[in-house]
């Protein structure tokens, strides 16, 4: 079954249509969220403000307590969500644990010396270490020896041949 590929036209056009059709149906919905609070409110009846003080003291007695239990209500409403968000969380982890962690593969990184260091003491530490100031200097010798063995190595044969050639070469 091949599947012919949608043009980027044909793409950004049904896209275009779906965010329009989106963009409609979220103001419907303002409209309905704003309707059902014009009902709501259209409910409730008005204060009666008229009457005397004592009236009035019962009225707000009578509205404080009823804000108390709201807020009451809206505590342990958020103490249940709470609750239930760490028990989601404690799930999770315990799923973490069960499934094992992948470890991501290392990547090298190019470090100096200084910046290892400082890496590893914080930042409180800027002692610079310039380990190649502390190797050894090795200077090459060069060897007299090879000067006098370009020349006839028969001439030595002769001269080192026998007991007494080996006494001459240790003695002198």
């Amino acid at each position: 079954m091949s599947e012919k590929k949608m043009t980027s036209s044909r793409r950004h056009h049904l896209k275009s249509l779906v965010l329009q059709i989106a963009f409609e149906l979220i103001e419907v919905e303002k409209k309905e969220a704003e309707q059902v609070k014009k009902n709501f409110m259209a409910e409730i009846p008005g204060l009666d403000l008229s009457g005397d003080q004592a009236t009035l003291m019962e009225m707000l007695k009578k509205m404080a307590h009823t804000i108390d239990k709201v807020d009451e209500d809206r505590y342990d409403a958020e103490a249940k969500v709470m609750k239930a968000d760490k028990e989601i969380e404690d799930l999770k982890m315990k799923v973490i644990e069960i499934q094992g962690m992948k470890k991501p593969a290392l990547k090298k990184v190019r470090m100096s010396a200084d910046a290892m260091l400082q890496a590893l003491l914080g930042t409180k530490h800027k002692a610079s270490m310039d380990f190649r100031a502390n190797l050894k200097e090795v200077k090459k010798e060069v060897k007299e020896e090879a000067a006098d063995a370009v020349g006839d190595w028969r001439k030595n044969v002769d001269e080192q041949a026998g007991m007494d050639g080996r006494m001459k070469k240790f003695q002198g």
